[in-house]
């Protein structure tokens, strides 16, 4: 089983792409890049899952049914992640970004992807889900608020993301199930400027999709939560010590 992680650019610019595979009773990174256009995207896809069994999570909504107003995952998202700074960008059908999100979900199910808020664990297919790394990363290493490497000066950011990739070394391989490898981290981090770092940030945030994916194909609800559902949009976030918000 593989598990591709999405970091989908919104509206315009590069995504970061991850692939992992279950071997042996653990997760392997395969693959980790960035790739500009919607059509590279989906080569990529179609490269890295063939016609086996994979799922695909992608940090993007996918399904939009609201004209206006905020979905109803987004809501859940200010609702239980909000004291720590979680909540996720509304979605409606309104907003720019809208036709190239919700294309590229219906892009992903043309090619046999279906969305998967339910599951069977450890069930072999081909399943799609949305999902939000700021809520995962908080619940995955236990944090009390998010890592804000995405907004701020580029110096704060560097340490954020830098604390980010240390949760990542250390805390994925301690979970089940366990990633024992991730992206090394380059020696000159420190001379990184904007367009560096935004390679790197998108690299890092494809693998926590992907881990997501591999987490909900492993565990199901048993250790994850699902905002929302496939009639109003939904979101799935890992929950792997039961986490009451």
């Amino acid at each position: 089983m593989r598990f591709l992680g999405i970091d989908l650019g919104w509206q315009s610019g590069a995504s970061g792409l991850s692939c992992l595979e279950w071997q042996d009773r653990e997760l392997v990174v395969l693959d980790c890049q960035r790739q500009e256009s919607i059509e590279e995207i989906f080569a990529w896809v179609e490269e890295w899952s063939g016609d086996r069994p994979a799922l695909v999570a992608v940090d993007a909504p996918t399904l939009i049914p609201n004209a206006t107003g905020t979905r109803v995952p987004d809501r859940l998202t200010h609702k239980y992640f909000g004291r720590y700074h979680a909540g996720c960008y509304p979605a409606n059908l309104g907003l720019p970004f809208a036709e190239r999100t919700v294309r590229f979900g219906l892009g992903l199910e043309e090619r046999g992807f279906q969305h998967a808020p339910k599951i069977l664990p450890k069930s072999l297919g081909r399943y799609q889900i949305e999902v939000f790394p700021h809520p995962a990363i908080v619940h995955l290493f236990g944090l009390e608020r998010i890592l804000k490497y995405k907004k701020g000066r580029l110096s704060d950011r560097k340490q954020e993301l830098q604390k980010l990739h240390n949760y990542m070394q250390r805390g994925l391989s301690n979970l089940e199930p366990s990633l024992i490898s991730c992206i090394p981290w380059p020696d000159n981090f420190a001379q990184f400027k904007t367009r560096e770092f935004k390679d790197l940030e998108d690299r890092l945030d494809s693998i926590i999709c992907a881990y997501v994916g591999a987490h909900w194909w492993y565990w199901g609800n048993e250790k994850n939560l699902v905002l929302g559902d496939k009639t109003t949009g939904y979101i799935v976030v890992p929950n792997p010590d039961h986490i009451s918000d």
